[in-house]
């Protein structure tokens, strides 16, 4: 078993990101989890937009 981790800053990059990850995986994939993470940083919003996908 194994875990690919994604981390991105829009929710479009993160998409993309995961979507070429699994056109090229040639495993059977276990599952996918999906995480947003907010923070003030000053007067600026910071997201994080992740995903950690399982498989074999």
């Amino acid at each position: 078993m194994k875990v690919k981790v994604f981390d991105e800053g829009h929710e479009r990059d993160l998409e993309t990101a995961v979507n070429n990850f699994l056109e090229n995986c040639t495993g059977e994939i276990i599952d996918i989890k999906y995480q947003v993470a907010i923070s003030v940083f000053s007067e600026e919003q910071v997201y994080c937009f992740s995903a950690m996908i399982i498989y074999q």
